[in-house]
């Protein structure tokens, strides 16, 4: 104890503290991200109390009301927060909420907050915060509301939400509702609630491409893997921020001495490995990301594996193919068992491999985790099923293909590029701060966090857990 007491504290003592101030002030900050952008502030509160002004208690019917109460001993900031508890009812569903006026229409509004739980075993269908602008008479504008994402948890475990939106030319105010819904058991603690106008964010723009490229007859893997970065060169030139390349690049079009197709097994190669090295001296010559698929040899095992090189011709990650085919389970090709994704320079993208795309869990996998564009070096496969992976877990999408269109898809499925000619190149530039506006009439500029706050990853399904 004399320790804490002494009137002289040693320079490591003081590092200590200072280390453990600025410590904390990085956990505040992550916690209240709003507050670190400037802007004007309709809502600013961190403080609660049972006359708190404006906050009211909502739910459909009494019969499914949680319980509400304003703790005043549990807050991340301030003085109490909004309580919610399921009170046994597996039926539970209600919301503190709250009206914001004075919004203007078209302008752009970051809205932030922060929650605790206890006894909720997941939190994105449970435990989320939404908004619903309303014109001048009241009345929502629009079928559905703005849902907030998780962006990161505190080191005491609240965690936060935010979202940046637009407001509606005809918004005059924000409904904001923070709800706690079916979790009989579960408590929620609502804290640091704000919104606040801000500028217009930037956009976040980045050219993608994908490429039309078969090679065929060649008597090496180095004449098959020089066509496709002779192909990557051009998308290069073109200004590529990232080009995706095909299934097999160190396998297609590549025979055997006796005229007879490569299998896997003939030509996987450690990563890194000469195909590796081909592709980043492409990478490195346009300073772009490469994403291609090719045979990988770890040991005895060989793995379809999608490589990420970047803007450096580093490896900055790479998948191992989860769903294969009998056919390369035939040439001894192991299964990979994860879904990674990886951050680049304009955001978070992931990769699946040719019949990856026949089901729905690798695609789910990496939307989840945050990918914002996923990409299918594909040998053939079904366009429809390929567009259906970007509609539902609203991202986008490239395939590369030789069986199969190589196209850029965006979040709606739209096709806003082909590769038709072969060896050819489709670019497109999109802008992952403002996607494709939503097709249907309902004004929604995140039509993911709507997809994520009604999915049900939680129900089992025990026909496939035999």
């Amino acid at each position: 104890m004399s320790s804490f007491v002494q009137s002289e504290p040693s320079r490591t003592a003081l590092a200590v503290r200072i280390g453990t101030l600025v410590m904390l002030a990085i956990l505040l900050a992550l916690a209240r991200p709003v507050l670190a952008h400037q802007g004007k502030a309709l809502l600013d509160q961190d403080s609660f109390s049972v006359d708190s002004p404006g906050w009211e208690m909502h739910s459909q019917r009494p019969e499914i009301s949680p319980d509400f109460s304003v703790d005043p001993n549990k807050s991340l900031s301030g003085e109490g927060s909004l309580y919610l508890y399921g009170a046994s009812n597996n039926a539970a569903r209600g919301c503190w909420r709250k009206k914001v006026e004075g919004i203007e229409g078209g302008a752009f509004y970051r809205f932030g907050a922060a929650f605790t739980v206890q006894g909720v075993p997941q939190t994105h269908n449970t435990v989320f915060a939404r908004l619903e602008w309303q014109d001048s008479a009241g009345n929502r504008i629009g079928n559905t509301r703005e849902y907030a994402a998780q962006k990161g948890i505190t080191a005491d475990r609240w965690r936060t939400v935010e979202m940046i939106r637009q407001a509606p030319p005809n918004a005059k105010s924000a409904l904001i509702e923070l709800f706690l819904s079916q979790v009989p058991q579960g408590r929620a603690w609502w804290d640091l609630i704000s919104l606040i106008q801000i500028p217009a964010p930037p956009g976040r723009k980045v050219k993608v491409a994908t490429v039309n490229c078969r090679p065929g007859g060649n008597p090496s893997v180095a004449e098959t893997v020089a066509e496709f970065c002779a192909v990557a060169d051009r998308a290069g030139e073109q200004g590529a921020d990232i080009v995706c390349l095909g299934e097999g690049v160190n396998l297609i079009g590549v025979n055997r001495s006796d005229g007879s197709p490569s299998k896997y097994y003939d030509v996987a190669e450690p990563i890194p490995g000469s195909t590796t090295d081909a592709l980043a001296e492409v990478a490195r010559k346009h300073e772009m990301y490469i994403v291609a698929a090719l045979g990988e040899r770890e040991g005895h095992v060989i793995y379809n594996t999608a490589v990420l090189i970047g803007r450096d011709g580093e490896i900055k990650g790479k998948y191992r193919k989860t769903h294969l085919p009998e056919g390369e389970y035939d040439q001894g090709v192991t299964s990979g068992d994860s879904y990674p994704v990886f951050e680049t320079d304009f955001g978070k993208i992931g990769i699946m491999i040719c019949w990856d795309s026949w089901f729905v869990d690798p695609a789910r996998a990496l939307a989840a985790a945050g990918a914002e564009i996923i990409f299918l070096p594909i040998w053939g496969g079904n366009s429809t099923q390929i567009a259906s992976r970007a509609i539902e877990n609203h991202a986008y999408l490239l395939s590369c293909g030789y069986d199969v269109e190589s196209r850029i898809y965006d979040p709606w499925g739209t096709v806003l590029g082909e590769a038709k000619e072969r060896p050819g190149v489709a670019l497109a530039e999109i802008d992952l701060n403002y996607p494709p506006p939503c097709p249907w009439p309902w004004p929604i500029s995140d039509a993911r966090q709507v997809l994520v706050q009604g999915s049900r990853y939680d129900i089992k399904i025990p026909e496939l857990e035999r």
